[in-house]
Parts: C-alpha cells; structure tokens; sequence
C-alpha cells in the first residue's frame, strides 16, 4: 500500500467519522473522487453489475483503499459491523462490489466502522442501512409501459424497461411536490409505500428530485401537522441559517490557510477566493466533499487547478468555440503546470 494513499483514506475516514461517527468503504471512495454520486446513484438502482467496472481506479486500487481504512479503524479502535446494500429495485436485490464476486472483497466493502465511545442506542442509529428509495422518474419522451402498453406523467423502470404507474404498484400513490421540507419529512414518514419523483438533468447528468409518491392519508395527515407548528419552524429556519454562514466562514478561512501552505507564493486574496468559491455549501465542488472538508492535499489542490484552468488559461473560450472537453484540458495542461509551480515558489 502506498503511504500517500494511506494518509488520503486516513484524512477522509477521520473527518467522516467527526461527523457522521461512522464510515464506510463507499464512503472513503467517494471521498477520494474514484465514484462520483451519478456512478453510485447507478448501480444503487440496479442498472450497473458491480461497482468496480465504472471507477474511475482499476478494482484493485478500489480494494486497497478499503484494506486502508480497515487497517486506520482497527489500529484507532473503531467498532466493526457488516452492512447490507440492497438495490432501488421492487424486489430490493443485494447490490455487488465486485465483478468477480471475490468473497474477500466483497467483506471489505460490507464493513463499516464506528466510534466506540457512542451509546448502543446510538451506535444501532448511525449504522442502520437503508436500502435506496424506489425512484420515478418524469417521461421526457413518449413511452409506453412494457407490461400493458399505457403511459403516462410518471414511469418507473425495472431492468432498463419502463413500467406504469399501476404496474408498479404505485398507482394508488399521489404526487407531492419538493419545496416544503418538513411537509415532505413528515409524509414520507406516515406513507408505507413511498417513491421519489426524480427528472434527468442532461447538463449536469444527474437524476434531480421533483417530489415524492405517497400516500393520500399521509400527505394530508402531514399538512395539518405542518399548520399547528408553521411560525416555530419558520424561527428554527432563521436559526439555523445563521448558523451554517458561521460554519461556512471558518471552512473557507481553514481552506484558504491550507491553500497558502500548499502554495506559499500564492496571494493571500486569491487563496480565500479560491477557498470561497470551492466551499461554497451545497455547490458539489471538490471544497465540500470529504477529502475538501478534511482539507486532503490532493483535494485542496484540485480546488486550485480548477481556479488556474478557468482564470489562468484559454480553457473557457476553447469550450465557446467547439471545443471538446478532453483536447481543451490536455492543451491547457502545461500552462496549468507551469503556473502550479510558479505559486508552489
């Protein structure tokens, strides 16, 4: 094993363990930037074999990042369980890591480790897995169900064929819209059967949530509980945004610092740029993802490439003529390079 992987796991597992008080494999993976969330996404619903054949890293580099974690959290103490992933099918069919099946492997991914110093009841919280949430999704097209030739608004799709409503046993199911957290949290917790309503977004590529299926009594059992709490919820609202614009503030400063240190000949005012643009909540960048968040050398650095790239070369205006993606970063790439070295001193 390599000893700059074993600090970039080491770096990403503490900081998910800070906050989430445990983690996983898939976790760290993701945190490394090997999946991003569409891959996962993918083959949570059942439409990838195994996960090993869309990383970004040969399986066996995947397998090593897991030996890394399970060696950090047995030396620190973390407790070990295993844990099941099920697909987003209707018959909720066990999800594999592999393409071989190694058993070995396969147990690797299927452990997660926890803080010890959690209660039980705790501890049985933050290590309960759910399977993923059964998904629908908006028609961009015509379609018609591959059980009864119907269509409609909505289609769900079992093995790459799309299937109605009513075939899939959702047609007794009403559409509530996103926009209202707590009304959404409290449906979706009364309904015994409940879906998302997702539409694939083709510039980003992703699924977006539209709203959720659930039950009539549910959706109105939660609007009147929603009635009798509006004005304290809108002051927790106030509350917590304050909060999160205390938090962002001193990421961003952290991230800036961690930027001067990696690139001393970096201009102060250019690093908080960098490290506010990369931090931004909710953005998807590299600033809030795992390894971001635990300030991971590799991480930090890709947040200044991604500045350099845009502000420091020709790349933007290639991309407004025609040019593809790909050939637009490789002739950009010794620019990049020269100008790392420049702010490295």
């Amino acid at each position: 094993m390599s000893a700059r992987l074993d600090r970039r796991v080491a770096a990403i597992a503490e900081e998910l363990v800070r906050h989430k008080k445990v983690v996983t494999p898939l976790d760290v993976v993701a945190g490394l930037g090997w999946l991003s969330g569409r891959v996962v996404q993918s083959w949570e619903l059942g439409k990838t074999p195994s996960l090993d054949a869309v990383a970004a890293v040969p399986a066996e580099r995947l397998a090593e990042a897991a030996s890394c974690l399970a060696k950090w959290a047995s030396d620190r103490g973390l407790l070990q369980s295993e844990v099941e992933y099920l697909s987003g099918t209707r018959d909720r069919r066990a999800l594999r890591f592999t393409a071989s099946g190694d058993a070995a492997v396969e147990r690797l991914f299927t452990t997660q480790w926890t803080d010890p110093t959690l209660s039980a009841e705790r501890r049985a919280r933050v290590t309960a897995q759910k399977a993923p949430e059964l998904m629908v999704l908006v028609a961009e097209r015509p379609w018609y169900c591959s059980q009864c030739r119907e269509t409609g608004e909505f289609h769900f799709v079992e093995d790459e064929l799309p299937v109605c409503l009513d075939c899939a046993d959702f047609g007794h199911l009403v559409f509530l819209p996103s926009g209202d957290a707590a009304l959404t949290r409290r449906a979706r917790k009364g309904s015994g059967l409940a879906a998302v309503v997702a539409r694939w977004n083709r510039s980003r590529k992703r699924y977006e949530r539209r709203g959720l299926l659930v039950e009539r009594a549910a959706l109105e059992a939660a609007e009147a509980s929603c009635l009798v709490d509006e004005e304290a919820r809108e002051r927790r609202r106030v509350r917590d945004r304050e909060r999160r614009a205390v938090q962002d503030v001193e990421f961003q400063a952290a991230f800036a610092e961690r930027i001067g240190e990696l690139f001393p000949a970096l201009a102060v005012e250019r690093a908080r740029a960098i490290a506010e643009h990369a931090g931004t909540r909710s953005s998807g960048r590299v600033g809030r993802s795992a390894a971001g968040r635990a300030l991971d050398e590799h991480a930090v650095t890709l947040a200044v490439v991604a500045a350099i790239r845009h502000e420091e070369t020709e790349y933007d205006s290639m991309l407004m003529a025609g040019v593809a993606r790909a050939e637009a970063r490789e002739r950009i790439r010794e620019e990049i390079d020269r100008v790392l070295a420049l702010w490295r001193g």
